[in-house]
């Protein structure tokens, strides 16, 4: 028990509670990061390929 004579069982809870809020949040934040680099990644690579396809296209 605390001076005051009262418990520090709820504000531990809170405390548990923002924890877990702020590790959902940052697998949530680095889920979309992640989305956005293999889509980044996925346009990078059709760009390159259709480059290749054009200029093969003008040589022929």
């Amino acid at each position: 028990m605390s001076s005051a004579g009262r418990s520090v069982a709820p504000y531990v809870g809170l405390g548990v509670g923002a924890v877990a809020a702020v590790l959902v949040v940052g697998v949530v934040l680095t889920a979309l990061l992640a989305t956005v680099a293999v889509t980044a990644v996925s346009v990078s690579i059709a760009a390159l390929v259709l480059r290749s396809l054009l200029n093969g296209a003008r040589t022929r």
